[in-house]
């Protein structure tokens, strides 16, 4: 009898644990979400504050191609708006922030390179820009690349835009490396820097706002081409999925209307859609 009732006793607490344990589990599946982004689930997305036209955080909320061009995809993903959490990528920490796992994925102005690429993983591109400057509308002695030599030219840092100059076009440049776009912007407006270099899509962009119209041009140089592409961390299926909106997004026409109401203020002449995987070197 002792036997049974100690038995009987063990059966007991083993099947509370088993239901404790049943419990546990289905509280965890309630919680955990789904890739997909159901319920509460939100997806971290790196883009840039500081750039008009490409992606800016203003007092009404964040703006821009590259926020149009997260947006779509984030909703391909299976994530509204609201689900969307927006991270600051600066351009010298857009490596470290996918590698950290901070962010699901980065549209931020982000050309694919050799260098970048053996760090995270692309997928696009979904823009082909070209390297330019943005001087004064009075300066006249900057007319070609290589009039940049002995002259003062600002990038951010973390930007290979000026070192490329340096490199290939205009060895005596001297290089200013600045933390924003509106930092070297600045420099030039008061002459502390002779020209700007970065994407022309970006340069347009700032060149385009009310506060600053007439006062700046691009030189039209088209010293490189810039595809940008989405980072991802290495290894992530999530470059196939964005391919896969991408690719609808240019297919459904959403594509160009996010090019019109970003870039037309500013006559942007941007390249056609640009098929995935196809770098143009």
């Amino acid at each position: 009898m002792k036997l049974r009732r100690v038995t009987a006793a063990s059966a007991a607490v083993l099947a509370l644990a088993v239901a404790a344990t049943a419990c546990g589990s289905d509280d965890k599946d309630d919680s955990s979400g789904s890739s997909s982004g159901g319920g509460n689930k939100k997806i971290t997305v790196g883009i840039k504050f500081d750039q008009p036209g490409i992606g800016q955080k203003t007092p009404q909320g964040y703006t821009g191609f590259d926020v149009d061009v997260a947006t779509y995809i984030a909703k391909q993903l299976g994530y509204s708006e609201d689900q969307i959490q927006w991270k600051e990528a600066k351009s010298a920490d857009r490596e470290t922030m996918l590698q950290r796992g901070d962010v699901d994925f980065i549209a931020a102005s982000y050309s694919i390179n050799d260098e970048r690429a053996a760090k995270v993983d692309f997928a696009g591109p979904y823009l082909l820009a070209h390297q330019d400057v943005l001087i004064r509308a009075d300066d006249k002695s900057i007319k070609s690349p290589e009039d940049l030599n002995s002259k003062k030219l600002c990038s951010v840092t973390g930007s290979t835009s000026a070192q490329n100059v340096k490199d290939k076009l205009a060895p005596k440049a001297q290089l200013q490396q600045y933390p924003t776009y509106s930092a070297c912007l600045t420099g030039v407006q008061s002459g502390a820097i002779d020209a700007l270099t970065t994407d022309d899509s970006i340069l347009a962009g700032y060149a385009s706002q009310a506060n600053f119209k007439g006062k700046f041009k691009l030189g039209g140089f088209k010293m490189t081409n810039e595809n940008y592409g989405i980072g991802v961390k290495k290894g992530s299926d999530l470059k196939a999925k964005i391919n896969t909106a991408l690719e609808k997004m240019v297919s459904d026409k959403s594509w160009d209307k996010a090019v019109e109401a970003n870039f037309g203020p500013a006559e942007y002449k941007n390249e056609p859609a640009p098929k995935i995987g196809n770098i143009v070197k």
